[in-house]
């Protein structure tokens, strides 16, 4: 029945922030007493494993997220959703697309997880460049278009033209239930040992963007002051890289990359710090989930995020994005100090509850609609 279904679109389910925002998303409606379809372009990666027999999932079996562009459109026609909901650039394009093809009158929302103008300086791609001007033309036809965090949200009006009041701000769904319970949950690693060095934690995917080499060099110099070893989980294209620089510097003693872990939590839980060390984020997931189970934080004031979320350092130091010594010296002066209990009106901005809600309420027309304002 298509008053009782809606649907969230993604390439992919492998192991990034903003497909963890999703599939929270889908459970969460799901929780509201709607039908929920799970849509990827290719059904791979790491959190298929997570995904409920409650939501459906639908393959639409493409090798790249363009290349979808035909099957979204026959699911478009064949279902008819309520609503639709699509995250990342070239996803969020090829719903808009789709829908108009299709036909259908299903409401469609995009949402933007990173801060565009650092993607684009950071790309290599000669298509990006044409990017800003498609979002510019084709976005408007969104009934909703949502940005993950303020910041993200001034960086996309300025980065492509769209007008400021088109976009509405909403912050990911991160702090749930099941988070903190998993944070509780035991841990088999031995650097966690009771007695052991403290233990630094870094959680996201190897990649240029995370800027793990400033990290790793900056936990050079906090080796050379005091023992501690420092984890590194997540899996990409950087692991060459970084496991050649771990051995560079010898540190390989006290570095370890385990690859991606289905409970980051724990070992968030048990660090005695949490580093961030990215050039650029929109929303950091994985900031916000330290800051809820009470780890001790040092983050990069990088573009976008980590200035909203640490409230400008009140609850977690920021250094300068690229610079080692200072983020030596914050790891340095956090270690040691001990893990806290945020308050709840902090930590209600990125519940569950309040995420859900205000998603339900653009996807279902509640609020007006971004081509309704032009």
């Amino acid at each position: 029945m298509r008053g009782n279904r809606v649907a969230l679109f993604v390439p992919s389910m492998r192991g990034g922030g903003a497909e963890r925002v999703m599939l929270n998303l889908a459970c969460g409606i799901r929780d509201q007493g709607l039908s929920v379809d799970l849509l990827v372009a290719q059904a791979e990666g790491p959190y298929l494993s997570d995904v409920p027999s409650s939501l459906r999932l639908v393959d639409l079996r493409a090798h790249r997220v363009l290349a979808s562009l035909p099957a979204l459109v026959g699911y478009l026609r064949r279902e008819h959703p309520r609503a639709l909901l699509s995250a990342m650039c070239h996803t969020n394009l090829v719903t808009l697309w789709a829908k108009r093809l299709s036909g259908a009158n299903t409401r469609v929302v995009v949402s933007v997880h990173n801060t565009w103008s650092v993607l684009l300086e950071n790309t290599r791609r000669v298509s990006a460049r044409l990017e800003p001007f498609l979002i510019r033309r084709f976005f408007p036809w969104a009934d909703g278009i949502v940005a993950v965090s303020g910041g993200v949200a001034d960086d996309l009006s300025r980065t492509t033209g769209l007008a400021r009041d088109l976009i509405e701000v909403i912050f990911n769904p991160v702090i749930t239930p099941e988070l903190l319970e998993r944070a509780k949950e035991p841990l088999g690693h031995p650097w966690f040992v009771p007695g052991a060095p403290p233990v630094v934690v870094a959680v996201g995917r190897l990649m240029a963007q995370k800027d793990y080499p400033t990290l790793i060099k900056a936990f050079k110099q906090v080796v050379a002051r005091r023992p501690a070893r420092l984890v590194i989980l997540g899996e990409g294209p950087e692991r060459p890289n970084l496991e050649a620089l771990v051995r560079e510097l010898g540190l390989t003693e006290s570095v370890a990359m385990p690859g991606f872990v289905d409970n980051p939590f724990a070992y968030i839980a048990r660090a005695a710090v949490f580093v961030l060390s990215s050039a650029y984020e929109g929303l950091p997931t994985v900031l916000i989930e330290a800051l809820a189970i009470g780890t001790p934080i040092v983050s990069t004031d990088c573009p976008s995020g980590p200035q909203e979320i640490l409230q400008g350092g009140r609850l977690g130091r920021l250094v300068p994005v690229g610079d080692s010594t200072m983020l030596a010296e914050a790891i340095t002066e956090t270690l040691g100090q001990p893990h806290r209990v945020v308050d709840q009106d902090v930590t209600r901005l990125y519940s569950f509850d309040t995420a859900v809600d205000k998603y339900l309420g653009i996807m279902l027309g509640r609020r007006k609609a971004a081509s309704d304002i032009l």
